[in-house]
C-alpha cells in the first residue's frame, strides 16, 4: 500500500466563513483522528475542548488537545474531532474523518473514492395490509 497526501481545510463550526489555509495531510487509515497544526486551528478560531491520550506506532504515549471542526478535502466534508498537532507531529487525515466523508481509499490511484453508507441497523417495516379491526 502506498501513502499519499491530500489538501485539507478545517472550518470553524461556529463561523463557517473562517477557514484554515489548505494543509497537506497524509491519508492514514491507521490513525483514528485527523491531526492538523495547532497554529492553523487556533488562527481559524477552533478551540480545544479536551485532552486525549494517544499511543504512537512506536508505543510512545502522548497527550494532545482535541476540538471540533468541519473538515474538507477533495470535495468531501464532515464534522469531526481534530487533534491540535504540535511541532514534530505528522499531519494526518484519519479514519473517522474518512468514514464521515463516506469514502474508501484507493492506494493505487492515490485518491478518495465515494461509497454508499452502510445502514446496518435499518429494517424495513411491513406494508400495512389495509384491513381494519
Amino acid at each position: 500500500m502506498s501513502a499519499f497526501r491530500v489538501s485539507v481545510v478545517a472550518v470553524n463550526p461556529k463561523n463557517e466563513d473562517v477557514v484554515t489555509e489548505p494543509i497537506s495531510a497524509l491519508v492514514d487509515t491507521g490513525s483514528e483522528l485527523t491531526w492538523l497544526p495547532r497554529g492553523e486551528l487556533t488562527a481559524a478560531g477552533i478551540t480545544p475542548r479536551r485532552t486525549r491520550t494517544f499511543i504512537t506506532a512506536s508505543g510512545e504515549r502522548l497527550q494532545r488537545e482535541v476540538g471540533y471542526a468541519i473538515v474538507r478535502a477533495e470535495g468531501y466534508e464532515t464534522t469531526d474531532e481534530v487533534v491540535f498537532g504540535e511541532k514534530g507531529d505528522q499531519l494526518l487525515l484519519g479514519v473517522r474523518t474518512l468514514e464521515g466523508f463516506a469514502v474508501t481509499v484507493d492506494p493505487i490511484g492515490h485518491r478518495l473514492v465515494a461509497q454508499a453508507t452502510l445502514a446496518c441497523g435499518a429494517a424495513r417495516q411491513p406494508e400495512p395490509t389495509g384491513t381494519g379491526p
